[in-house]
């Protein structure tokens, strides 16, 4: 028999940290990747400050030379995780990354915006509806603070997610939360509850696990020292 102790007790609630950038070319995450390519850093384009150009060596994830290419959608499904990420986009880019690839944290050039939004780097992002446009139905949860730095810049995004609850019949029993998200070192979110996915996957079942998913198909981005643990 097993006795509870305070070291066991934490191994049993904090994994290890996974890696999911670095040298391991794109193997944490599933085919195809579209146009994602491994640099050494990102710089903005000189020619074009709303694209990335990519320098020599490896650590660095950039989502193709338009910036619209394949998601990112790990191999692996996490339910309550940590996250720790560092992004860098030009001159009004967008993106994201998906918990459960449908609980999205924005990552947005939000650089000088004076009231952030839902839609504003570090924001929950709103539910939207696809017909007859494109169009969001709630303002979703904006950041406490504009914690963005200027386009060009590498900013870090930490996330801890729980995930929501069921019970043994699959009935949800508890909204999943964002327990605390960290921009450029501000906290923008704390204990927040939220009641459905985000975006148009509002509608979806929800689950006690899913894959990470970076966006990628809605301007350029890049990405380094992407960090998971399962708590």
């Amino acid at each position: 028999m097993l006795l509870a102790t305070a070291s066991n007790i934490a191994l049993a609630v904090d994994s290890e940290w996974i890696e999911l950038t670095g040298e391991q070319d794109f193997a944490s995450w599933k085919r195809p990747v579209g146009e994602w390519f491994v640099a050494g850093n990102a710089i903005l384009d000189p020619s074009n400050p709303k694209r990335l150009k990519g320098e020599a060596g490896s650590g660095v994830i950039i989502n193709g030379a338009t910036g619209k290419t394949n998601n990112l959608v790990t191999k692996a499904e996490y339910g309550d995780v940590e996250v720790h990420l560092e992004f860098l986009v030009p001159k009004g880019s967008n993106s994201g990354i998906k918990l459960e690839g449908v609980y999205e944290v924005q990552i947005y050039d939000s650089w000088g915006v004076k009231t952030p939004k839902g839609s504003d780097s570090g924001g929950i992002y709103p539910r939207s509806e696809l017909e007859p446009k494109y169009h969001h139905i709630d303002e979703g949860y904006a950041p406490r603070v504009n914690a963005s730095l200027p386009p060009g810049e590498w900013q870090t995004l930490d996330l801890i997610f729980h995930a929501p609850r069921f019970d043994g019949e699959g009935k949800k029993v508890a909204n999943a939360r964002f327990v605390k998200v960290t921009l450029n070192g501000k906290v923008v979110h704390d204990d927040l509850e939220v009641p459905t996915p985000t975006g148009n996957n509002w509608k979806n079942k929800e689950k006690a696990k899913g894959p990470i998913l970076l966006q990628a198909d809605h301007g350029p981005v890049a990405l380094r020292n992407i960090r998971v643990r399962a708590l």
